[in-house]
């Protein structure tokens, strides 16, 4: 049966009914999508790094070699840095705890000097910061558990990398020159990439200013949050405020209420100048998706793909939209994903 003859009520059904059926099959393979689309990420993240080697004439197997090692210099030493702290926080996740708790119970002590009587019990089980300083630890264990799979997305970028001087060429052969799916292919691959190295620097910029606010205050561990802040403004709007929490309760466990304001008071300076001002300036732009897209991808990705998901929601979201611009049936559903 020709498209032509479909309805556009059975052509629908037909669309969402393989969205499902693909969907299922993401949350299947989980366990091999998730590091193949961060090592294609990274990959296309070190691409411009390996093209400007080859333009100097440098071979191809130097350029992948000196770009392969700047990734495994820079992500093992985040490894060996987050592993180390994460290990020693996790030890002293205990001693927290009692703190916070001795922190809440002189909360309700003051209320109740002031006339405010709160039950001691309702108190911890409404608000339980332990719970939430151990829900910091799993987080950044469940963070740390994604390096365990280094070793294949070390290869796997390897192999992008290398073929990644010759596919153009081979696309181009295989499509034809002229063929749309060419173009869109370029427009992609020029999307993600700016975006990739705007949010990267952006990004940076996050968790040198936290590192630096953290320990100027004296904040113990004040690197892994910086690397925490840095890592989690891949998140689109809420990835920085979540960053915030650890820091927070940890000041306030060191500092006292007054500590932790100045902590929370360095985090909303960072959000609001990178996320309200160079963020938007430079990115929103080059994006072209609208904000209620971003939130939903943000939820959806992550939700079948776990971690990661969140942090590669937008480039992956930009794919879908690319490949509802390249069918005319489907491009009113790309111009609802825009921002315009």
């Amino acid at each position: 049966m020709e498209n032509s003859t479909l309805s556009p009520t059975l052509r629908f059904l037909l669309g969402f009914a393989c969205f499902v059926v693909v969907v299922a099959g993401m949350k299947a393979a989980v366990e091999i999508m998730v590091p193949f689309l961060l090592s294609a990420f990274i990959a296309i993240l070190c691409a411009p790094a390996l093209m400007w080697l080859e333009s100097r004439k440098v071979p191809t197997t130097l350029a992948v070699t000196l770009v392969i090692m700047v990734v495994v210099l820079t992500i093992g030493g985040f490894s060996v840095v987050v592993a180390a702290s994460i290990n020693d926080f996790a030890s002293q996740v205990p001693t927290y705890q009692a703190s916070l708790l001795e922190e809440t119970t002189a909360i309700t002590g003051w209320l109740a000097g002031h006339g405010i009587e709160l039950s001691q019990q309702m108190v911890r089980q409404q608000i339980n910061p332990g719970k939430a300083m151990d829900l910091v630890r799993k987080v950044l264990t469940g963070f740390g558990n994604v390096l365990t799979d280094f070793f294949l997305i070390f290869l796997t970028v390897l192999f992008i990398l290398f073929e990644a001087s010759s596919f153009p060429g081979k696309f181009r052969r295989a499509m034809g020159e002229q063929h749309r799916s060419l173009s869109a292919f370029e427009q992609f691959n020029d999307s993600v990439k700016q975006y990739l190295i705007i949010k990267t620097l952006v990004s940076v910029g996050t968790g040198l200013f936290i590192g630096v606010w953290l320990t100027v205050q004296g904040v113990d561990y004040a690197v892994l949050w910086a690397l925490l802040a840095f890592l989690l403004n891949f998140i689109p709007n809420i990835g920085s405020t979540i960053a915030a929490v650890p820091a927070v309760l940890l000041s306030l466990v060191q500092f006292g209420f007054g500590g932790a304001g100045v902590t929370a008071l360095g985090f909303f300076i960072v959000n609001i100048v990178m996320g309200n001002i160079i963020e938007p300036r430079y990115l929103g732009q080059g994006l072209g998706l609208s904000t209620l897209v971003v939130f939903l991808s943000l939820l959806f990705w992550g939700w079948v793909l776990g971690p990661v998901g969140m942090l590669l929601s937008i480039p992956l979201t930009m794919i879908v939209k690319l490949a509802f611009e390249s069918n005319p049936e489907t491009r009113w559903l790309a111009v609802l994903l825009g921002n315009k």
